[in-house]
């Protein structure tokens, strides 16, 4: 992959992005697909109204929507002034992962927070 940029073959270019874009989204399936499920199965067993459930499904997307649009407005103000070293990127690393362990920590220990006041 580190090859990529100097590829001289649009094909192996081609081919390259393509085998990099599966494996990516291959992880991110695993990641996000495990979260919306525990959160549903949480929710479907607390005996909700439907109206009450779809307004907790919908509140799900709005933060996972809000969420992914602070981070993205964050990248591009950050990369749009300065370029990203080497230290900044692990210093993004680091609070993704600690965001990600304290969700998964919530979802294991404390379901319910996730929920809010039932």
């Amino acid at each position: 992959m580190h090859a990529l940029p100097q590829a001289r073959n649009l094909a192996a270019l081609l081919a390259g992005v393509a085998l990099l874009a599966l494996a990516v989204n291959l992880v991110e399936l695993l990641c996000t697909a495990g979260l919306p499920a525990l959160y549903t199965a949480v929710l479907s067993q607390q005996n909700l109204s439907p109206a009450m459930h779809h307004a907790y499904l919908g509140l799900y997307i709005l933060g996972y929507i809000a969420d992914d649009s602070v981070m993205v407005a964050t990248a591009v103000a950050a990369l749009g002034s300065r370029k990203l070293d080497e230290r900044g990127g692990r210093r993004l690393k680091l609070v993704s992962g600690l965001v990600m362990l304290a969700l998964g920590l919530a979802l294991l220990l404390r379901p319910q927070w996730l929920l809010g006041a039932l």
